[in-house]
Order: structure tokens, then C-alpha cells, then sequence
């Protein structure tokens, strides 16, 4: 219950803040460094929501090294449940091996986010626990945890600079997860200043070390206002593989119900 009410305490301050800034009661320069970190992370997700759901088809390469790939297609459905809950559910079509199985993502402001995989070979879902949230999702280099929706109260944040990344210039925010299974002690997350898409996020392990980059490139609009991706590409820098992820075909408004996201929707994912 202390955690919940956390949580709740967290997401009315994202609130003042954000009403405060578009008031323009608070000044950038004013804030502190964890306000405005909190600012610019609520702005970005503020900008993001509303489209109701969404569907995308995926190809993914895991990149093994010595020049070994493998190649999988998916595609990834979304459902914004509510403010305060967002469901994903991520399908794998090819190779055969693998064809059928399906993460089920349930993620929440006030409470843990639950999991569930699907594995057709045995015919049943089995849940993901806290611990195992940190483990690879489907041998690529992103994990359970990445897979699950990066809201707002998901962290606390600090502000770092303004600097140039690949000639774009962004704001630079460390965002420390709050969940204590987390596999992460901190996130550095680079932000373009002029749409709030994130650019590059750094992985930092448990022992505070640099483990992951995600970089995401070629951003396209849709709906005249949701910016996606169409590449994605995590290094690990312990291993030096890396999974590439090319979005295509996004889609929304296509009348998911939360029917179509229940972990026994799992077993008829199509």
C-alpha cells in the first residue's frame, strides 16, 4: 500500500507540474533538476498518448556476431486501456520454430506491471515474474522489462544538459526505475528538443555498469501527431551482439477491445 500510494503521489506531481508549466507558473530555469527532468519525461509521454490502439508489423535480426543473423517477423498490438493502463501483446509469425508465440503485456501507474508468454509447443502461458522481467525476451538483446510500456511513473528523473546527438539537438535526462526487480540501476535517455522523440538510451546494469544502447532512427508522424520509428537497434556492449528491429505498417484506430488483450487471447493470436 505504501508503494501504491508512491506512486499515486508521483503521478499528481507529474500533474502540478505540468499544469504549472503550461500556465507558465514555472520557469524552466527555475525548476531543479529532477523537476525538470520529471517536466520534459511527462511532456514526451503527454505527447504520445490518446491514439486509443495501434498495430505494427516488426522485422527483427539478431545480430550474433561473426556474421551470424536470424531473422524473425511479428507484429505488435497496443491498446491504451486507460490513463492509468496500457496493454501490448508482440506476435512472432516467422521462423516455424518460434511461429504462435506471444507476450502479453499489462502495465499500470499504481501497481507492478504484469506479463504473460505464450509458447505454442506446450499450449499454455506461463507469467513472468518480477526477477525474470530482467532476463533476454526471445534471445534478442531486449529484455521482458523493455518490452513493457516506459511510463511516466515507471521512474524518478534528473535533468542533465542540452547537447547535440548526430546534429540533433536534445535534452539529456537520467531516469531511475522504481521497481526494485528492475534489471537497471539508471536509464540516460537523449530527447530531440523539438518533438521530444527519444534518439539514444543508455542501459545500465545492476552493478551500475554501461550494459545496453538503444538507438532509434527515421522517425515517422502519423495521425499528424505520433511519431514512430522505423528502425530500432540495442548493443549490448558486454556481449557486442545487438537485435535490429524495423517497424512497418503501423496502423491505428482498429477497434481493439481489452477482450483482445486477456492472457487467454494469447492462445488464438492471429
Amino acid at each position: 500500500m505504501k508503494k501504491i500510494r508512491l506512486l499515486q503521489k508521483h503521478s499528481l506531481f507529474c500533474l502540478l507540474i505540468a499544469l504549472c508549466i503550461l500556465m507558465g507558473g514555472i520557469a524552466a530555469e527555475e525548476l531543479s533538476p529532477e523537476e525538470r527532468g520529471l517536466q520534459i519525461a511527462q511532456a514526451a509521454w503527454e505527447g504520445d498518448t490518446g491514439y486509443g490502439d495501434s498495430i505494427s508489423e516488426l522485422y527483427m535480426t539478431l545480430r550474433l556476431g561473426s556474421g551470424q543473423d536470424a531473422k524473425r517477423e511479428l507484429r505488435i498490438r497496443t491498446l491504451e486501456v486507460s490513463d492509468r493502463e496500457t496493454r501490448a501483446m508482440v506476435i512472432f509469425d516467422t521462423p516455424a520454430d518460434v511461429r504462435g508465440t506471444a507476450l502479453l503485456s499489462h502495465s499500470f501507474t499504481d501497481k507492478s506491471d504484469t506479463q504473460w508468454l505464450y509458447l505454442p509447443e506446450i499450449r499454455r502461458e506461463k507469467r513472468i515474474a518480477g526477477g525474470g522481467r530482467s532476463g533476454p525476451f526471445m534471445g534478442s538483446e531486449f529484455s521482458f522489462e523493455d518490452m513493457s510500456s516506459q511510463r511516466v511513473e515507471k521512474f524518478t528523473y534528473k535533468y542533465i544538459a542540452d547537447e547535440v546527438l548526430n546534429g540533433i539537438t536534445c535534452h539529456v535526462i537520467e531516469r531511475y526505475p522504481v521497481e526494485k526487480g528492475s534489471g537497471y540501476t539508471k536509464q540516460v535517455a537523449w530527447l530531440d528538443t523539438k518533438h521530444l522523440r527519444v534518439q539514444k538510451v543508455d542501459y545500465y546494469d545492476r552493478r551500475s555498469e554501461l550494459l545496453k544502447t538503444l538507438s532509434s532512427h527515421g522517425y515517422e508522424q502519423h495521425e499528424e501527431k505520433y511519431w514512430r520509428p522505423t528502425t530500432m537497434e540495442m548493443l549490448n556492449h558486454k556481449t557486442g551482439r545487438s537485435t535490429l528491429l524495423e517497424w512497418r505498417n503501423t496502423k491505428f484506430n482498429n477497434g481493439f477491445t481489452t477482450r483482445d488483450f486477456e492472457p487467454n487471447a494469447l492462445r488464438n493470436a492471429r
